[in-house]
Formats: C-alpha cells, sequence, structure tokens
C-alpha cells in the first residue's frame, strides 16, 4: 500500500543544507497498523508528511496505492489525498467557524466537487459512532480537546479512505482521554481496513501497532514486528 525509496528531505537553515531525513526505505502492507518512533527531531513527522504526499522530497519518491505521489504536481496531490487519505493532526485542525458536522463533510464536499457522490448522513452517522451525535451543531470552541480529536477522527474517516495517516494523535490530551480516543482510532481502523500510520510519543499507543519503525537522525534505526 505504501513503498517508499531512497526517500530524503533537506532544508535550508542559516544558509547551510540540514538533511532531515536520508535514505529512507519503507514498505507498508494493506491494513498494517505502523508506529513511528523517535526522538524529538529524529525525522518522524517529516517522514509521515512526505508518505502522505504533503510535502515533496528532496531525493526518492513515495507509491501510494501504486501510484507514484512524489511525480504528481500539488494540486495532484490534493486531489488524490481527498480520495485515497484521511490524516488526523496532533492540533485537530478543526475549522473555527464551522460546526462539528460541517468540519466532518469537508471531505466530502471536496469530493463531490471533484466529481464524486452527493453527500449523505455518513457525517452524522460517524459522530454518533465517536459519540458526539448529540453536538453535531457545536463548534470547536465549545468543545473540549477529547471531544474536538473525536470530531477530527470522524473527518478523517468520512471519505473512506485506504490509508490512514495519524501525527501524534493524542498529544495534546490527558492520559484517560488519550487512552479512549486510542482505543477508538484502533476500532474504527480495524471496521474500516485502511493502512495506518501513526507517529507518537506514547508508547502505549505505539504498542497498540502491530509493527514499530523507530528513527533516528533521519534514518530507519530498528523495524520490528509484533
Amino acid at each position: 500500500m505504501i513503498v517508499a525509496e531512497g526517500l530524503g528531505k533537506t532544508y535550508t537553515s542559516g544558509g547551510r543544507p540540514l538533511a532531515v531525513l536520508r535514505d529512507v526505505d519503507l514498505s507498508v502492507e494493506a491494513c498494517e497498523a505502523l508506529a513511528i518512533l523517535g526522538p524529538s527531531g529524529s525525522g518522524k513527522t517529516t517522514l509521515l508528511g512526505l508518505l502522505a504526499g504533503l510535502d515533496e522530497p528532496t531525493t526518492g519518491r513515495v507509491v501510494l496505492d501504486g501510484v507514484d505521489v512524489s511525480a504528481m504536481s500539488e494540486d495532484q496531490r490534493a486531489d488524490f489525498r481527498v480520495v485515497k487519505v484521511g490524516f488526523v493532526f496532533q492540533t485537530f485542525h478543526l475549522i473555527p467557524t464551522l460546526t462539528a458536522l460541517e468540519n466532518v463533510l469537508v471531505p466530502l464536499e471536496l469530493a463531490r466537487s471533484r466529481g464524486a457522490g452527493s453527500v449523505s448522513a455518513r457525517g452524522r452517522t460517524l459522530l454518533e459512532r465517536v459519540g458526539l451525535g448529540d453536538r453535531t451543531g457545536h463548534y470547536p470552541a465549545q468543545l473540549s480537546g477529547g471531544e474536538q480529536q473525536r470530531v477530527a477522527l470522524a473527518r478523517a474517516f468520512a471519505n473512506e479512505p485506504r490509508i490512514l495517516f495519524a501525527d501524534e494523535p493524542t498529544g495534546n490530551l490527558d492520559q484517560e482521554t488519550g487512552s479512549a480516543v486510542i482505543d477508538l482510532l484502533m476500532e474504527l481502523n480495524r471496521e474500516a481496513r485502511t493502512t495506518l500510520v501513526l507517529v507518537t510519543h506514547d508508547l502505549a499507543l505505539a504498542g497498540r501497532a502491530g509493527r514499530v519503525v523507530r528513527l533516528g537522525g533521519g534514518r530507519i534505526v530498528s523495524d520490528e514486528r509484533r
């Protein structure tokens, strides 16, 4: 489902090149759950962004579901993500002027604008599924952090993605709320049979994945299946 070959990313810092990722090779099978661990600055979030097609690699390529996204333009990658990819951010990234239901409907509206079928009651069903059926008309500022992340989860699954990426999905939550979000994420992922790739510092969350990759200095230093 995901293939990264010779993946590298270099930025310019203070007029000098800064290599954040170096020659990363990674293959992820369909329906696999992969956790990426590593210290701050190891390149975890950069790798996730490259795998999701949110950024372009300096070297190498990324193939998602048989499509070389590295060869696409930015607009082509955006169209591809609408159809194939879901993303959960640590800081939720909900649109503050939209209600919970409207936030969940964003990917469906984008898909419809690109020729997909009409938006249905899927958004409301997903909010009920994450326990927020009575909060559909609430705005993000009226929701707790855990509730906002559950809205973000519902939004990520709205377009039935083949691949779901999650960047520190419990990073801004307390332990109890984070544990509930982990349970929900894994449950939704099993039901949807998506391929899951997540970045986390949360060892409890990483322990729920079937495979753990550790980064160090921009390279993969270990790759363990459970």
